[in-house]
């Protein structure tokens, strides 16, 4: 039995024609089309401007330096935070605060409060599997700058409340094959305190051309994100598709349950009662492609501390990740279906 591929970029004829327009025009490295392209993702996010970038760790750096983080400093992060944040953080000498994560799978606010006399210096928000905290009150009360990562979460909301973007003084965002956006590869950070982008620009511009993002990948995310609203209202109603089907089973799932939740559809992830790998081996026999969610994150060598993390331990352990892309077909999202209600 074929397996059903876990991701599959959203690209059309219409993407890549863009791609080629711009080997046609000779200018494939950075220029105008990173400037619409990364004014496009700041519109989109409620901010004025930032960097477009080839690499996400190079984005976090930024950030972190723009926010004048640096060597001997201290920053606030969930254990749910990818790993590539230890290496950015490492890169400039700055030591991560490491809290557990809310029952949505966010940072957690009231251990964050109870870190703040260790004197962190600005908040590392990862926003993972499609969530956004309902409310920013809780976390622009630390008094601490955010950067907040919308990677997963970019286009999700709360019906007349908050939205993906709107609680950082930084939004940034990676652009792999896997996301809601694709450049192909390639980051951006935005922000609308002028002196922040300032400083944005400044530390891109040490080490300009040779990361900034090219037009080549630049053209792919700019017709994506013209197309943004469209590509989402599918995810979300495969989402919801998801969600009826884990309400049929022993899992939990993962993030939000608010019915005024709007997901962006980046992923769909359930926390298993039963052994995981027991899990990924019935989908597997189902030609379904799940894989472990938390294995690429911080909390993934931290298994055994339920005593520091007990909110975050069930996800990093048990959490179950499945295919979710505009491009399933009806027979495809049966069996992923089929697969989450059996779960236990």
């Amino acid at each position: 039995m074929a397996q059903i591929r876990f991701y599959k970029p959203a690209l059309y004829r219409k993407d890549m024609d863009a791609v080629l327009q711009t080997m046609v025009d000779e200018k494939i490295g950075p220029g105008e089309r990173k400037k619409d392209f990364l004014r496009s993702f700041a519109l989109y996010t409620g901010k004025k401007d930032g960097i477009a970038l080839r690499s996400y760790i190079d984005a976090i750096v930024s950030s972190l330096k723009a926010l004048e983080v640096g060597d001997g400093d201290s920053v606030m992060l969930s254990v749910l935070s990818p790993r590539v944040y230890l290496e950015a953080l490492r890169r400039i000498g700055v030591k991560p605060i490491l809290i557990d994560c809310s029952e949505t799978g966010l940072p957690s606010a009231d251990e964050a409060f109870a870190k703040l006399s260790e004197g962190p210096k600005a908040l590392l928000l990862y926003e993972p599997i499609c969530q956004i905290p309902e409310s920013a009150e809780a976390y622009r009360d630390l008094g601490l700058p955010i950067i907040e990562d919308v990677s997963q979460s970019l286009g999700s909301f709360f019906d007349g409340g908050n939205k993906a973007g709107m609680t950082g003084d930084i939004v940034i965002s990676e652009f792999e094959e896997n996301g809601v956006v694709s450049t192909g590869g390639g980051a951006a950070a935005v922000s609308s305190d002028e002196a922040i982008i300032e400083r944005l620009k400044k530390e891109a511009s040490a080490a300009s051309p040779y990361i900034d993002l090219p037009d080549m990948n630049a053209a792919l995310g700019i017709v994506q994100i013209s197309k943004i609203d469209t590509l989402l209202q599918r995810r979300n109603e495969i989402y919801k598709l998801f969600v009826q089907s884990q309400m049929k089973s022993g899992a939990k799932l993962f993030g939000s349950g608010s019915p005024s939740f709007f997901s962006n559809g980046y992923g769909f992830s359930v926390v298993v009662n039963s052994k995981p790998d027991d899990a990924l081996a019935f989908a597997a026999k189902l030609g379904v492609s799940a894989r472990r969610t938390f294995t690429q994150s911080i909390g993934a060598r931290y298994q055994d501390r339920y005593d520091r993390f007990p909110n975050a331990i069930a996800p990093i352990t048990r959490a179950i990740s499945f295919p979710l892309y505009p491009f399933l077909s009806k027979s495809e999202l049966e069996a992923i279906q089929r697969t989450i209600s059996h779960l236990e």
